[in-house]
């Protein structure tokens, strides 16, 4: 069995003070998917380098970092280790640290941080842009006869049963048109939303809340961050949670376990 999760953390400083290191200690996952990390890692101590899970095992991390200082930033941390590590190799989204991918053989998995389309749309085409990025690396592993599993923040509400007011969020940023037809074309194409296979039609589910308004308080959020796995890798999949009770940033992680 290997267990995988994904956080977006908010910064992994602040959230290194929140329980961060407590969390990835007891979650006992084999690989996991930070983003938003917010650091390159000459910022950072030792504690983010030489974490343990909860039998003292080391995780080895990776990185890939913004050019811009406390800006996005992905990382993976892993227990298996893998046979190589790559970035998407597309400057402008590599520039951001929007995409780590690490190859263990059978199968590839990717630390993802798509990119917030912002207010009116002011970067949709760039999200765009990086969403068919990731879906031609995701079509060229599955060509070589591999899996793929994208993990992340795809910042992106899928339907409405993915937020908790739809109605009021049509034209907001995750939840444009253009992103929701998107990430259907994906689902579409050869790709599973693992969570959403294991637990279909099924309100409620959240991973990210404003901290405004008391909004996790009163679990208006929406379901943002994704484990997706090509088609073939579907069988293997054992079981896709969301850890919402877990607090330390403005999203929770969400998990999955895979017959690997």
């Amino acid at each position: 069995m290997t267990r995988l999760a994904s956080w977006n953390v908010n910064g992994i400083r602040s959230a290194s003070t929140k329980g961060f290191f407590q969390w990835l200690a007891d979650e006992s996952a084999d690989i996991v998917c930070v983003q938003e990390t917010k650091a390159d890692p000459s910022q950072l101590s030792k504690e983010f380098f030489e974490a343990d899970d909860a039998e003292g095992k080391r995780f080895t991390p990776f990185w890939s970092s913004a050019k811009r200082r406390g800006y996005s930033g992905v990382a993976i941390y892993t227990r298996i280790e893998p046979r190589s590590v790559r970035l998407l190799g597309v400057e402008e989204f590599d520039d951001e640290g929007r995409y780590l991918e690490a190859d263990f053989g059978e199968f590839v998995v990717a630390s993802a941080y798509f990119p917030n389309s912002q207010d009116a749309g002011a970067r949709i085409d760039y999200k765009l842009r990086f969403c068919d990025a990731v879906l031609a690396r995701c079509d060229a592993v599955v060509a070589e006869g591999r899996h793929i599993v994208v993990a992340g923040d795809f910042n992106i509400a899928h339907e409405p049963i993915d937020l908790a007011r739809p109605k009021e969020n049509v034209g907001n940023p995750g939840y444009l048109p253009e992103e929701r037809a998107w990430m259907a074309r994906y689902l579409s194409s050869g790709y599973a939303d693992t969570f959403r296979r294991l637990h279909p039609g099924e309100p409620g589910h959240y991973s990210w809340w404003s901290y405004r308004m008391k909004a996790r308080e009163k679990d208006i959020g929406w379901r943002i961050d994704y484990h997706c796995v090509d088609e073939g890798l579907v069988p293997a999949i054992k079981s896709a949670a969301i850890r919402n009770a877990i607090t330390g940033s403005d999203h929770c992680p969400v998990t999955l376990e895979l017959e690997l």
